[in-house]
């Protein structure tokens, strides 16, 4: 009786005991993901606004760049004389090794960092003097790999925009052509995507970030190789909703294709941090620098790649 007494009670001890190893598990992972999210709030921001910070009601969309220098430690220039006049609605792309300042500029407009020499203006106002949130209210950006909320398909498109309607959310989505899409699904616009999107392809991530752009309506575009991964079909899709994107906005163009760029207002090399070929496509093509060496690379490889 005695030891079937202790067996009994030996297994109503071994489930707490072993539900004690799963709760300390996980109390061990839970503190680590802690410390990354209070990593993130504890730290500080590099970006302030001024005492007397201005905000912007209507925005025309002119960027100037004169004479900008800017360095990441203080002491390395990864940008040096940087000097640019982007009219209103103008598109500018930037081409450029791994390392030569593309993204440095870009991220130098929405004020991610300060400039270190120089300034930026915004309709001939200092970016530094208008305040960090109304700035970024008129910039909207597209990147190769867009973030997707693990949540629907609406909520996602209509993020950062305040009690936007389903209209106003199914006409941007037809805009960046992922509309049919959408209605095609059992929850059309109710649709969950999953962790990051799982349950998206590439373009359709893509097409989102899109329409979530133009839904925030901005003067000011940023489009980060947000075609470089796909496939040609994809792309061609992806650059007809860009087409409806640029129109009327002063757009930024970082990509690796060549082929998407040729209407641009003018095209900017970038080497070692600095512009050392600037203008149309005619005209670099008849520069023959290295734009015309990458442009002529670039299309011998598709023809090659057809035949």
């Amino acid at each position: 009786g005695a030891m079937i007494a202790f067996y009994f009670y030996l297994s109503r001890l071994m489930g707490p005991v072993r539900m004690l190893g799963f709760m300390t598990g996980m109390f061990v992972r839970a503190q680590a993901a802690a410390e990354r999210v209070f990593e993130v709030i504890d730290a500080e921001i590099d970006v302030h606004d001024t005492e007397d910070a201005v905000e912007l009601g209507y925005v025309e969309g002119h960027l100037c760049f004169d004479d900008v220098w800017f360095s990441y430690d203080g002491k390395n220039m990864v940008l040096k004389e940087i000097n640019l006049d982007v009219k209103p609605g103008q598109t500018v792309a930037i081409l450029g090794a791994t390392g030569s300042g593309k993204s440095s500029i870009i991220n130098l407009i929405p004020r991610f960092y300060d400039v270190t020499r120089g300034s930026i203006k915004l309709d001939d106002v200092d970016i530094r003097d208008i305040t960090v949130k109304n700035l970024r209210k008129h910039i909207g950006i597209v990147r190769q790999d867009p973030f997707i909320f693990s949540t629907t398909l609406r909520e996602n498109i209509a993020y950062g925009v305040e009690h936007a309607s389903i209209e106003k959310v199914r006409q941007a989505a037809e805009q960046a052509k992922i509309h049919e899409f959408i209605e095609a699904l059992p929850d059309k616009y109710d649709t969950r995507v999953g962790e990051r999107g799982v349950t998206l392809s590439g373009g359709q991530k893509q097409r989102v970030a899109i329409a979530r752009a133009l839904l925030k309506n901005p003067k000011i575009l940023i489009l980060d190789d947000s075609t470089s991964s796909v496939d040609t079909q994809t792309e061609y899709e992806i650059q007809q909703a860009l087409d409806e994107l640029i129109e009327n906005r002063t757009t930024f163009i970082i990509t690796q294709r060549l082929s998407s760029i040729k209407k641009a207002d003018y095209i900017i090399v970038l080497e070692d941090g600095e512009i050392t070929e600037k203008g149309t496509h005619a005209e670099l093509m008849k520069h023959k620098g290295i734009y015309r060496k990458l442009y002529d690379t670039q299309i011998s490889g598709a023809k090659g790649g057809r035949s």
